[in-house]
């Protein structure tokens, strides 16, 4: 179980007054559910993230996984302890394959071409077509997305981050993108929070976390929470009430 205690993360503006981020953030994400984390830009929901991954140092509140205190640990006690972290955009490694990429992962030199193949496979990837490739520019968004999610499963991560996989790829991509997820999950292999505007990728979610202004603005089943975001975006002509429509 993930739990968040009271997080607060403040910086000094321009003028040095304190500037909340994070404002007394609390949630338990209970294991194998999916959670979508959602809400308007800037609210704070990638700072979130970040700070369960040790990408930065909340200032307040504490963070527990599977019971352990992670607050003060850095980020690789963090991905030893199963918790991993997909950014919006993910690096690429001129000269570097996808197997030496997923050897990296699972801590093994030796690991056999036909066990990184899975990993590749689990994505929706041809394994034989991309096992030898470079992870360089030659790769589109989503490939690069989906290499990334297979070192995740070949690390043995019990929590996977996601912040915004969406952003920058194709249609065609991020339908294996969703289609990966949910079988992620289907599996029970893990713990999964996801940030994201996007309907189809909320609609995979067990549960919606709405983030705003710091703040845990509502915390709920999918079912109950995705209605209430309606509610407060049909007024404004969003992307999420002009999905619901069609």
């Amino acid at each position: 179980m993930l739990e968040i205690k009271g997080l607060k993360y403040q910086v000094a503006d321009e003028s040095g007054e304190s500037l909340g981020i994070l404002n007394d953030v609390s949630l338990e994400i209970e294991d194998h559910k999916l959670v979508v984390i959602t809400g308007p830009n800037g609210g704070g929901k990638t700072t979130l993230a970040k700070a369960v991954m040790g990408l930065v140092q909340p200032t307040g509140g504490s963070i527990l996984w599977n019971g352990v205190d992670i607050t003060e640990k850095s980020i690789t006690e963090r991905a030893r302890m199963g918790i991993s972290y997909g950014f919006q955009q993910p690096p690429r490694f001129k000269g570097l394959r996808v197997k030496d990429l997923l050897c990296l992962a699972s801590g093994r030199e030796n690991l056999a071409t036909e066990e990184a193949c899975q990993y590749l496979t689990k994505v929706g990837l041809c394994a034989h077509d991309y096992i030898d490739r470079e992870v360089d520019a030659s790769l589109s968004g989503g490939e690069v997305k989906r290499i990334e999610i297979a070192t995740i499963l070949a690390r043995k991560s019990g929590l996977m981050i996601f912040d915004e996989p969406e952003a920058g790829i194709d249609l065609w991509s991020f339908a294996k993108l969703t289609e990966t997820f949910q079988a992620i999950h289907a599996r029970g292999e893990a713990t999964l929070l996801i940030i994201s505007h996007q309907e189809r990728i909320i609609n995979l979610a067990d549960e919606i976390v709405m983030i705003e202004d710091g703040r845990v603005a509502q915390h709920g089943p999918k079912e109950e929470i995705f209605p209430l975001i309606l509610e407060r975006t049909s007024a404004g002509c969003t992307y999420l009430s002009q999905e619901a429509n069609k």
